[in-house]
């Protein structure tokens, strides 16, 4: 499994009750039409998406997430570098947990200064920038990768409202 499928993932949740297409995701995300096409002949391989690549397995989802995306796709905070916010310096949790560290994305592009996350795929920040929704999710992933035990279960919380109560 690859960083971008994680993406893909999530975007199949935000858009599972609406018209999309390969292409339009491989837009949003900045990834290749082929790559998107291959990372869904994955994600239903593995069970995360019906036959058609089009429903997600929330529950399944969730699981993956919370129990083992630190060990697929782990991580350590870098150098301070001007970025993106993420994890916890990012909405929903920036308000909910008080920490005098900032983690962010790193971007030219930036609005912060923090520890540099390598984000799960190279043109994450780019594809953040239009979709809120698709950002929270995101750094809510990020907290699971680097966050410590009160800022991932304040997290598992949020994303078990995203992924599992709003179906």
């Amino acid at each position: 499994m690859k960083g971008q499928d994680i993406a893909i993932l999530v975007k199949t949740i935000i858009l599972e009750n609406k018209s999309w297409t390969t292409t339009q995701l491989a837009t949003e995300l900045n990834i290749s039409q082929s790559e998107v096409s291959k990372a869904l002949t994955r994600l239903e391989f593995s069970g995360l998406l019906d036959e058609s690549k089009r429903h997600p397995a929330r529950l399944s989802i969730y699981d993956l997430l919370v129990n083992s995306i630190k060990f697929i796709i782990p991580v350590k905070p870098g150098r301070v570098v001007k970025g993106i916010p993420t994890a916890h310096s990012a909405e929903p949790l920036k308000d909910k947990i008080i920490s005098d560290l900032n983690y962010v994305w790193p971007s030219a592009k930036g609005t912060m200064r923090g520890e540099g996350i390598e984000p799960l795929y190279p043109n994450l920040s780019k594809s953040v920038g239009e979709d809120k929704q698709f950002h929270e999710f995101m750094a809510l992933i990020d907290v699971l990768r680097v966050g410590k035990v009160r800022e991932v279960e304040i997290a598992k919380k949020e994303l078990k409202k995203r992924i599992i109560d709003e179906q």
